[in-house]
């Protein structure tokens, strides 16, 4: 199975290559970078943090943040420890620099579709669809730029939504109790 699964990601990123411009290298570049260390997701929750009525959405995307890199990047890549597209890479051939760390599953892309959970059980549509906008650009980016497999970002969209989900049920059982 795992190899049928290597065989489908291998073929996804070799059609891909044939997709590469100088425009489209800058913009996926721009969308993964957007997405390093979760930073356009803090930056985007500070509104929520500031103005009181969305503060707990702002508190959600945080907390939902940290519970999602912590599943992601500190126990599953050091589990699976599969090894990055990039890495087979010549360094004339890489667009960004090679990450150190395991591929699976996708860090920028779970952290992303973590806050588009809490941001559609919480907000109103058109804030979710700009921020499904932004998370699907990084996800792209990550297969496009070679840093991950499809694999890798499709369980990283799964891990997200799941994350996201159940802290906002943590979150609204915390603050049935209160009330």
């Amino acid at each position: 199975m795992f190899q049928k699964i290597q065989s489908i990601d291998d073929k996804v990123i070799d059609n891909i290559i044939k997709l590469r411009s100088p425009l489209k290298n800058r913009i996926m570049i721009a969308a993964s970078t957007a997405g390093n260390g979760g930073m356009i997701w803090f930056a985007i929750s500070m509104p929520f943090l500031i103005y009181a009525p969305w503060r707990l959405t702002g508190v959600n995307i945080i907390f939902a943040l940290a519970f999602t890199q912590m599943l992601c990047e500190i126990i599953l890549k050091h589990i699976v420890r599969r090894e990055r597209p990039v890495w087979k890479l010549a360094d004339e051939e890489q667009l960004v620099h090679r990450p150190k760390y395991y591929s699976f599953p996708s860090g920028h892309t779970s952290a992303s579709f973590c806050v588009v959970s809490v941001m559609m059980l919480r907000c109103q549509p058109f804030t979710f669809i700009i921020a499904l906008f932004f998370a699907v650009m990084i996800a792209f980016s990550r297969v496009y730029l070679r840093v991950h497999y499809l694999s890798d970002v499709l369980v990283g969209m799964v891990l997200g939504l799941v994350c996201g989900a159940a802290s906002v049920s943590l979150f609204n059982h915390f603050a049935e109790m209160l009330v």
